[in-house]
């Protein structure tokens, strides 16, 4: 066994008290080797891991984009969708990954090439965080209260333990929907809605886990 592959082998688990500063040049390098992970990094430059996601998270994901991208092509291709596996730099300097996104045709076409690059130096207009089962609450709105304070206009955090989801405006407004049967995209995604029972038909009863 050569060196390489040695080192190719090894994997390091790193434990959450302990925090990795990493450069954006940097990040790129560790995202584009560790496809595998998802791979986020703060406004302080410190590196965040999640492990890839269980099923049930994935075919709500899925969904989820699934739903985005069929209103994106119905209404005429406004602006650019994206889905959980494109990273965005804030202009605070975070680089994040929503779980489904969109940016307006406005704000993409400001960009020059190289604001366009791997992770685009924007904030979506539009941002959505699903919880999975190892999630707690705290950490998902506190993210979903970044993506405001960086530009987005409406996000989405969907609790799918909770059969809940709390609306994120950019007035600063919180609305949080108990077990709704859909969500609207409102002024900014206009006539965008999402049926929720493709996303809590997935994970069974609600839980009160926080």
């Amino acid at each position: 066994m050569t060196p390489t592959s040695i080192i190719e082998m090894l994997r390091l688990n790193i434990p959450e008290t302990l925090k990795l500063a990493v450069t954006p040049e940097q990040f790129a390098v560790l995202a584009a080797n560790n496809r595998e992970l998802r791979l986020e990094r703060t406004s302080q430059g410190e590196l965040s891991m999640n492990p890839p996601t269980g099923w049930e998270t994935g075919k709500c994901n899925w969904s989820i984009s699934g739903e985005l991208y069929l209103w994106w092509r119905n209404a005429g291709e406004p602006g650019m969708a994206f889905d959980s596996s494109t990273g965005f730099t804030l202009p605070n300097g975070a680089i994040l990954s929503p779980d489904a996104s969109w940016v307006s045709a406005e704000r993409w076409e400001s960009l020059t090439p190289e604001q366009r690059g791997t992770f685009a130096a924007v904030c979506p207009d539009f941002v959505v965080e699903l919880r999975s089962r190892s999630d707690a609450l705290k950490p998902l709105r506190s993210k979903m209260v970044e993506y405001r304070e960086n530009g987005a206009r409406l996000g989405w955090l969907i609790d799918p333990l909770g059969r809940s989801v709390e609306v994120f405006r950019s007035d600063g407004e919180v609305e949080v929907l108990a077990n709704p049967a859909v969500v609207s995209g409102e002024d900014v995604l206009v006539g965008f809605t999402l049926d929720l029972a493709r996303v809590w038909g997935r994970y069974g009863e609600p839980s009160s886990k926080s």
